[in-house]
């Protein structure tokens, strides 16, 4: 792995990391910009899923992903693979940040006084994380910047979960299950056709489902889950039934998910098929959740707010 040449950068870093954040303002649940503090690799934002603040890592500044969610807020989205990492450059990045948050007035300065706490470091960004070769190295360097500054916060990788039946993947969530790190696994959709139009995924549901199973026997793994309605339309209800009827399963024959991550949509899509989508309700998403709690699952439904 890269040497990061730490000690030299960090003050100087840290600094820069201010500079460039005052011209960002208050972050909110809708501001996700990945360049926001000017940095290449790492970005800060506040998720409602977190609760708080999470610090992102882009292993995809190319823009490129293997999917296409039609609510994917990525301009310029194409399709392909992660690019090489500057695995030294994002180590730098990666510790400028923490000193800016856990050193300087950056919280103060920059997020709403209710969610100024550091819940995850989280690897998502503009693609699919587990694209890059270079993953697993790039958790080595999480933990690494986490002890430095003695945090123990989660590592959260975001992830759609297509690409678990790789070797070096398998092998890096192995890792990541033995770093207090968490999965999040996109499922989307209860049917091949629905993971087509909400993902333009091609994958039969009941292979995802199957990596899904796997995924979570190799590190903690929750289901995140994006609801929203269509040509003013809610969700079909056989797709819904089918997603339940997916996840009741999973409960039956006791694979070890975590729990369900739901939400909708907070941001617009920079996708085409922008205009044809709008949020689907609280109450909508309150009561699919009371659906996978009544099948023994536990739910965590993010706020619109």
């Amino acid at each position: 792995m890269a040497s990061s040449n730490n000690d030299e950068g960090d003050s100087r870093g840290s600094a820069s990391v201010e500079v460039a954040a005052g011209r960002l303002g208050v972050l909110t649940f809708d501001h996700h910009d990945r360049d926001v503090v000017g940095l290449t690799y790492v970005y800060p934002v506040v998720s409602r899923r977190a609760r708080g603040v999470s610090i992102g890592i882009n292993l995809n500044p190319n823009n490129a992903c293997n999917w296409r969610c039609v609510y994917c807020q990525v301009p310029e989205l194409v399709r392909g693979m992660a690019p090489p990492i500057d695995l030294a450059q994002l180590e730098r990045e990666l510790n400028r940040m923490l000193a800016a948050v856990t050193g300087g007035d950056f919280l103060a300065r920059h997020v709403p006084p209710e969610l100024r706490n550091l819940r995850d470091v989280a690897l998502s960004g503009n693609g699919e994380p587990t694209s890059s070769p270079q993953f697993r190295e790039v958790l080595e360097i999480v933990v690494r910047a986490l002890g430095r500054v003695s945090l123990s916060v989660p590592i959260v990788v975001i992830t759609n979960g297509s690409l678990v039946d790789r070797a070096s993947v398998r092998e890096a969530l192995r890792t990541l299950g033995t770093i207090q790190g968490r999965l999040w696994f996109k499922l989307d959709a209860g049917s091949d056709a629905g993971m087509a139009a909400a993902n333009s995924a091609n994958t039969h549901v009941a292979r995802h489902v199957a990596r899904l199973a796997l995924a979570s026997t190799l590190c903690p793994t929750w289901v995140q889950s994006c609801w929203f309605v269509r040509r003013d339309r809610e969700p079909d209800p056989r797709e819904v039934d089918a997603y339940v009827g997916l996840l009741s399963a999973l409960v039956e024959d006791r694979v070890p998910i975590r729990g369900v991550l739901l939400y909708t949509l907070a941001r617009a899509s920079s996708q085409p098929e922008a205009a044809e989508l709008r949020p689907v309700s609280q109450p909508w998403l309150q009561c699919l959740g009371e659906r996978l709690r009544a099948a023994g699952l536990s739910v965590d439904i993010a706020s619109a707010e």
